[in-house]
């Protein structure tokens, strides 16, 4: 008789959060100071107590939340330090994704695993799979840990390299297509334990998020770009939702995240009630982002 094999556990965590919370929502935190409202001060202290607000707010809506690093590295080592105060304040259920996008050669990249999974403790980053699969092998091989590949992504310039046609690959049977499409092929392939891969797919691109889907139906998708970017949030929910593979596919959302960030913090900045308006703002993005009923 077979032995159906363990969820890995990103996969599992992810899975049980977007059940108990039925939503989709990634919560991002970008502490941008000029976003930072005026009653919580000025400098890292009110870039940290921002997060904290964001975090304690909306966290309970989140299926996971996705800190962007450099909002903090931007102070040094006290930024470094905040960062690591924000992290211990994450629930032990919430996926912590650190949005950080390294990418180096291979012994550079053991060091990134080390700081980010081991030092920092993230369930999930991001990262440039630009360099190859030899440079980004370290951060592939934790098979407790998850990486999201930059793929298509939601900035208006994405297409001026994400959008160039490749040619063919007979070696691997790849037909002529745009690089971000190879891209999400060879993420497949790149994977090496089970549900550690995932692509990083911008909700402003919609067709190609289709395509994208087609070619990597088993890989999980952080989807940024709805909101201040305006991506369509439905399309995304529709569209990005793994279709293959035990590790996702049968999971409650399929391992979708859609990510919020400027979306979710601008109802803080003239509000009486900071922390009331993220919270009535992250509400309102979880129903949108809803897939239990």
């Amino acid at each position: 008789m077979s032995v159906a094999s363990p969820v890995p556990r990103y996969a599992a965590m992810l899975a049980a959060r977007t059940e108990r919370t039925g939503s989709v929502l990634c919560l991002g935190i970008d502490p941008d100071p000029v976003a930072v409202p005026p009653a919580l001060g000025t400098g890292l202290a009110g870039i940290e107590r921002f997060a904290r607000l964001i975090l304690e707010a909306a966290g309970p809506m989140a299926a996971a939340v996705k800190v962007n690093v450099a909002f903090f590295e931007a102070w040094g080592s006290p930024g470094v330090a905040a960062l690591e105060r924000v992290r211990a304040g994450v629930p032990s259920d919430l996926p912590f994704i650190a949005d950080a996008k390294r990418g180096d050669i291979g012994s550079t990249s053991e060091r990134i695993a080390e700081a980010l999974f081991d030092r920092l403790g993230a369930d999930a980053i991001t990262a440039n799979p630009y360099l190859g699969a030899d440079a980004i092998a370290p951060l592939l091989d934790r098979p407790d840990r998850h990486v999201y590949l930059l793929c298509r992504t939601s900035n208006p310039g994405a297409a001026e390299l994400q959008g160039l046609r490749v040619a063919a690959d007979p070696m691997d049977g790849a037909p002529e297509e745009i690089l971000a499409l190879r891209v999400a092929r060879r993420a497949v392939g790149w994977e090496r334990h089970p549900g550690t891969v995932g692509l990083v797919v911008g909700a402003t691109a919609p067709e190609e998020m289709s395509a994208i889907r087609s070619v990597a139906p088993g890989l999980p998708f952080l989807v940024p770009g709805v909101g201040a970017q305006g991506g369509d949030a439905a399309a995304a929910v529709s569209r990005g939702r793994a279709t293959a593979g035990p590790a996702f596919s049968r999971a409650p959302g399929g391992g979708l995240l859609v990510n919020v960030s400027r979306g979710i913090a601008a109802a803080a900045h003239d509000a009486a009630d900071p922390g009331a308006a993220i919270a009535a703002s992250a509400r309102r993005w979880a129903a949108d982002l809803r897939v239990l009923r």
